[in-house]
């Protein structure tokens, strides 16, 4: 990383991600990518690893076009491990995409936007560090941003956020994600502490699993709360609107299994009208960041930004990486997922893993 991101329980100071490649008969190729997410999703590198071979045998000799069977099978196989499935996933449409000249946009609907405003993430749990960040962002062009709380106090959170708020003004989208990071009480003196001061969203106040913490800060709160690590699926979005335990998700493709999903999710949160952050995981590539961008181009609403997260890697592993613009991004019009991975790159920072072979 080009800096340490910190957040509740977790500091990130390098990505650990599966890249995995998919090659076709007629020599054609696609790539996918999923970050190690052990407490978001429960997988890391090795479980991802061994998945991936696990799963090999029901789609070697299947047509890449038929991704719905694709998926179908790989449930069929293996229970859960949705960041592997979503690399491969992925892969899939990168290849399909270029094999039929469309951008994988094209393949999972039609496009409804073509430039997303990002949400600049503000992580550091430094006082002035933070605030220097947000002066930056806000005079690069950025109109949605995300701080990281949940790393101190509630009190020197909410006294960091109200800091952030100021600088960033009126007219901007900002959120705040504690990551799981408050108790019930704690995140309720955050959220009081902070009204008034723009704060539009908070998001995952607490443990992803207790949605009756989470529907009693919603109650307490006149600010939006949003689930992420509590969304794996569509039941836990019907869930969480069924409690009022919040109002909007983000969806990342390792939660749910891939993009496909992740569109589905999308078109259940218009029908429920919930609002909608596409994120990537900290430290993901412009192969997971381009996946995200065109999916994110074609859900009824992204009212709550659009989350890539390559610009923050020491290097990608491509020579043209996905790129943003006075914080906004353009979708990809290549075919597939539109970039080009260089793979020099992903040799000079391939890891050796354990593969284990499982019955």
């Amino acid at each position: 990383m080009l800096k340490p991101v910190i957040m509740a329980g977790e500091e990130v100071r390098a990505a650990d991600n599966v890249l995995l490649r998919i090659e076709a008969d007629n020599g054609l190729f696609g790539w996918g990518e999923a970050a190690s997410a052990p407490v978001m999703t429960g997988e890391t590198i090795e479980s991802m690893l061994s998945a991936v071979h696990y799963l090999a045998p029901v789609l070697i000799g299947r047509e890449a076009g038929d991704i719905e069977g694709a998926r179908a099978a790989m449930h069929g196989r293996m229970y859960g491990n949705h960041g592997a499935k979503a690399a491969i996933e992925i892969a899939l449409h990168d290849l399909v995409g270029k094999a039929s000249g469309q951008p994988v946009h094209a393949l999972l609907g039609k496009r409804r936007r073509s430039r997303m405003a990002l949400l600049g993430v503000i992580g550091g749990g430094d006082y002035d560090g933070d605030l220097r960040d947000a002066e930056k962002k806000k005079s690069s062009g950025f109109t949605a941003y995300k701080i990281k709380v949940g790393i101190d106090t509630p009190a020197r959170d909410a006294e960091r956020t109200r800091a952030i708020c100021k600088i960033l003004g009126q007219g901007s989208l900002i959120s705040a994600d504690a990551n799981q990071g408050f108790d019930t009480a704690q995140a309720i003196e955050f959220v009081r502490a902070v009204t008034g001061s723009g704060l539009d969203f908070f998001e995952q106040p607490v443990a992803s699993d207790d949605l009756d913490g989470m529907a009693a800060v919603a109650a307490a709160s006149g600010i939006a709360i949003g689930s992420d690590e509590g969304i794996h699926g569509l039941d836990d979005i019907r869930r969480h609107h069924e409690a009022k335990a919040a109002r909007g998700v983000s969806l990342k493709a390792i939660k749910l299994g891939g993009i496909r999903a992740v569109a589905q999710a999308g078109v259940l949160c218009g029908e429920l009208g919930m609002s909608v952050n596409i994120s990537c995981k900290t430290g993901e590539s412009s192969i997971a960041c381009a996946a995200a961008l065109h999916v994110a181009s074609v859900i009824p609403n992204i009212d709550w930004g659009l989350t890539l997260t390559n610009a923050s890697l020491g290097e990608d592993v491509t020579a043209h990486p996905v790129r943003s613009e006075k914080g906004h991004a353009e979708v990809l019009e290549r075919p597939g997922l539109g970039i080009d991975v260089d793979e020099d790159r992903v040799r000079r920072h391939r890891i050796g893993a354990v593969k284990r072979h499982v019955a």
